[in-house]
């Protein structure tokens, strides 16, 4: 059967992609931003898996403000990088695993969480970000990511948005879609987005360090207390944009009920205006 080895977090802040493609990650400003993931890349290529179920949000380029679906999983075969304003992003289409996403999407409906299914989506920096951190760049002359990506978009940009126990439960019952899917597959899930950060308004810029290391501490070991958190906890300590943390808590409701081994751990403040935050936790 198929199972969850291991989780990564990590924010996905578009200048970091912007950093990279136009080759500018060696400058001051980005080296330590960029040092933070030298472990993770090497991690990866060790613990390569079959397929990664990436957990980010879309930024009204697979969904405007016509359509926001709470849930939405990817069941294509390939998902095409979005043009987000200043054309796509130099990096490979996203393959997908159809075959196990469609499982998913049976198991965790019938559990009676409502997904979208999307047949059709492109994906943006939300996805590729983190991708390109954990992955690197791929070279010319295999211009491919490593493994098939199911991507799964959640809702964190339009109010009502998803509580963070139910993005927990939602992962636990992913967990059991996954381990019944008969194949030897190994299987990553990755919760992207965040840490503390504000867009707009009079508090633009806002970065809380305290709240941010405090929730990282607190998802590593009392998840189950940490998706008690309301809304307006996530608003006040981390800015009207750090509500995405909600979809690390994806991620982390997935891996076993362990506690689980932390490979890795990396804050940095800042990245543009955001502070920067990364885990690999492993099951144990």
């Amino acid at each position: 059967m198929a199972r969850i080895t291991a989780s990564v977090y990590t924010s996905h802040v578009p200048a970091i992609g912007a950093a990279l493609d136009l080759g500018k990650s060696g400058e001051p400003y980005w080296q330590k931003v960029f040092a933070g993931y030298e472990f993770s890349k090497q991690w990866l290529r060790e613990n390569t898996p079959d397929v990664i179920f990436l957990v980010y949000n879309d930024h009204a380029n697979a969904f405007s403000l016509d359509l926001i679906p709470t849930f939405a999983i990817g069941c294509a075969a390939e998902f095409p990088i979005a043009d987000e304003g200043w054309g796509p992003r130099p990096v490979p289409a996203v393959k997908g695993h159809p075959e196990l996403a469609a499982h998913i999407a049976q198991s965790v409906i019938q559990d009676d969480f409502d997904l979208t299914i999307a047949n059709r989506m492109p994906v943006d920096h939300g996805l590729t970000v983190p991708l390109s951190l954990m992955c690197g760049q791929p070279p010319a002359d295999k211009f491919e990511w490593p493994c098939p990506v199911i991507p799964f978009a959640v809702n964190v940009v339009q109010y009502p948005v998803p509580s963070g126990r139910r993005c927990y439960n939602l992962g636990r019952a992913i967990r059991k879609a996954v381990e019944s899917f008969d194949a030897p597959l190994k299987v990553q899930v990755w919760g992207t987005g965040g840490m503390s950060h504000q867009l707009q308004g009079p508090r633009a810029g806002l970065i809380n360090r305290e709240f941010d290391q405090a929730f990282l501490d607190r998802l590593i070991a009392d998840p189950v207390d940490l998706a008690r958190m309301a809304h307006i906890d996530y608003v006040r300590e981390a800015g009207s944009e750090g509500i995405e943390l909600v979809m690390w808590l994806i991620a982390r409701g997935a891996m076993n009920d362990k506690l689980p081994r932390v490979a890795h751990r990396f804050y940095h403040v800042p990245a543009s205006n955001t502070a920067v935050g990364h885990l690999i936790l492993e099951n144990t």
